[in-house]
């Protein structure tokens, strides 16, 4: 692979990475590994980003922008 070939495939992974904890999709796969290391069942997608938006409803951050 090319310099700038390897280059923009690093900028592209950095910048999905980037998006991916911005957005908390990133936090389905923590959640599916720690279940994995524990050896629990996990709840369903459905459940789980209701149970986070149930969360962000309860405990409000304040944000000043």
């Amino acid at each position: 692979m090319s310099t700038a070939g390897a280059f923009a495939g690093r900028a592209w992974r950095g910048v999905r990475w980037y998006l991916r904890e911005w957005s908390g999709e990133a936090r389905w796969d923590d959640y599916l590994r720690s279940c994995a290391q524990h050896g629990h069942e996990p709840m369903s997608r459905r459940e789980f980003e209701r149970r986070r938006a149930d969360e962000a409803e309860r405990n409000p951050v304040s944000r000043c922008c």
